[in-house]
């Protein structure tokens, strides 16, 4: 066949329906444009897995890829620079004709073609003639977008991005499986190499390499303590592009403000064991007094996952941590030490607006603190009518669609510690069975299903 220097093609095997290629019988290799290219093993063969931006100067078109690794070689490029690049095997189909050639992965966001075509791919299959382009078709910029724009009639094949830190996390691997399972595309993606685009017309998220992430139909935004600030910045872009998120920006940072979230409790007329908070280590003895003496806690506001987190049994040593925490300018909460619930809590796990799973964590011998992070064990617990309806009020107060509801029972009666809004799911799954997971997933696709309702209505 005769072809032009530059040609419409397909690589179906990677599902890339048109791309545009260089066609250069002066290059001997055939490169692809990729990003993020990752090598990985499957069923014990090395494979690599890579994103692709099929259509010049758009990022907000991409395609996953996955492809067996044939070789590794040492390439030298058109400017004479020398790199190593994985090479793979796949189809490639110009107009009604297919055979299989070799491919390198390079990025070419500086070059002037996603592919460039080498003379290896077309011997025995294709003549150039160089001053003729698109002779199999030619296609606008619109055209091409077609082929790579995603009509959702329904919820199912979603696409879904985990905001996150660690992939190797069970509570996050056990969402991906889950989504996964459940007929959706979810990736993993680190919070830091994310970055936000501020702009008017064309707002946006990007991916580091290039990736835009705009397309997203929902995030699941799990953010640890020390990128809450910038996790919560980088859900509410998503937000603002008409993203779902399972557990809202607004909602995430109110419930890591310690004392803010047990004001936006007691406002809703739910309850707390008694807590104080000062500035000034002069306050110190009525503090202790509000709290109605030792032994107390005493807590960092920044302190997570049971750190900082202080039992002082006389009030000589609640004295001494507490100003010894003030001394280093530390904020903290000073709380009444419920004795009778005997180093026990209440894990009640809520998704939109039911709790689908309770369990009691019990601290290990010596230690106060009913935490499974800390050595402590977790068991499947009836909870009484009170307790679930006190654990679906704080999570409906924090304007949390998924929240982690601590519950003490005290004297009083149930009493809320705390309502986290990235639960881990490792304790509550083992000790309780349920696959809670699946019911995440679920709730994302119930509220994107009530979004496209609504936007339906409008229209």
């Amino acid at each position: 066949m005769v072809a032009g220097s530059e040609e419409w093609v397909a690589l179906p095997d990677l599902n890339l329906p048109t791309i545009k290629v260089r066609v250069d019988s002066g290059a001997k290799t055939s490169a692809l444009h990729a990003v993020n290219i990752f090598p990985f093993q499957r069923n014990g063969e090395s494979w690599v897995s890579f994103d692709v931006h099929p259509l010049q100067f758009d990022g907000k078109h991409v395609v996953h890829c996955e492809a067996p690794v044939l070789d590794r070689r040492t390439i030298k490029s058109s400017t004479g620079t020398r790199e190593t690049r994985y090479v793979i095997k796949t189809i490639l189909k110009v107009g009604e004709n297919a055979w299989e050639i070799e491919v390198t992965l390079a990025n070419r966001d500086s070059m002037g073609y996603r592919m460039l075509l080498g003379r290896e791919a077309m011997k025995g299959k294709m003549l150039v003639d160089p001053e003729s382009s698109f002779l199999f078709g030619e296609l606008d910029k619109e055209e091409a977008a077609q082929f790579y724009t995603r009509k959702i009639d329904n919820v199912e094949g979603l696409k879904i991005g985990l905001l996150a830190s660690n992939p190797d996390l069970y509570s996050n691997q056990r969402l991906i499986e889950a989504g996964e399972q459940r007929g959706h595309q979810i990736e993993f993606f680190n919070i830091s190499q994310c970055y936000i685009k501020l702009d008017a017309k064309t707002p946006e998220v990007h991916y580091r390499g290039g990736r835009i992430l705009n397309e997203l139909d929902a995030v699941i935004p799990r953010i640890r303590p020390s990128m809450t600030f910038y996790g919560c910045a980088l859900t509410r872009q998503f937000e603002s592009l008409g993203v779902y998120a399972l557990n809202n920006s607004a909602a995430i940072t109110h419930s890591r403000d310690k004392l803010y979230s047990l004001q936006l409790l007691l406002n809703h007329g739910l309850d707390i064991p008694i807590t104080g908070f000062a500035n000034s280590p002069l306050d110190t003895n009525d503090l202790i007094k509000m709290v109605g003496g030792s032994p107390l806690i005493v807590k960092l506001l920044e302190g997570t996952q049971g750190k900082g987190v202080v039992l002082a049994e006389t009030k000589k040593a609640a004295e001494s941590v507490i100003n010894a925490f003030k001394s280093l300018n530390a904020n903290i909460l000073v709380q009444e030490f419920i004795r009778e619930a005997n180093g026990k809590d209440l894990r009640c796990f809520v998704i939109n607006g039911k709790v689908v799973a309770a369990m009691q964590r019990e601290a290990p011998p010596g230690e106060f603190r009913a935490n499974i992070h800390l050595g402590g064990t977790g068991s499947i617990v009836k909870i009484t009518k009170e307790e679930r309806k006190l654990a679906i009020a704080a999570a409906k107060a924090m304007g949390l669609d998924v929240a982690g509801v601590d519950i003490i029972r005290s004297a009083k009666g149930p009493l809320l510690l705390e309502v986290n809004s990235s639960p881990g799911l490792e304790g509550i799954e083992g000790a309780t069975g349920k696959d809670i997971a699946h019911e995440m997933i679920k709730s994302i696709e119930s509220n994107v299903a009530k979004r496209y309702t609504r936007k339906a209505r409008r229209v």
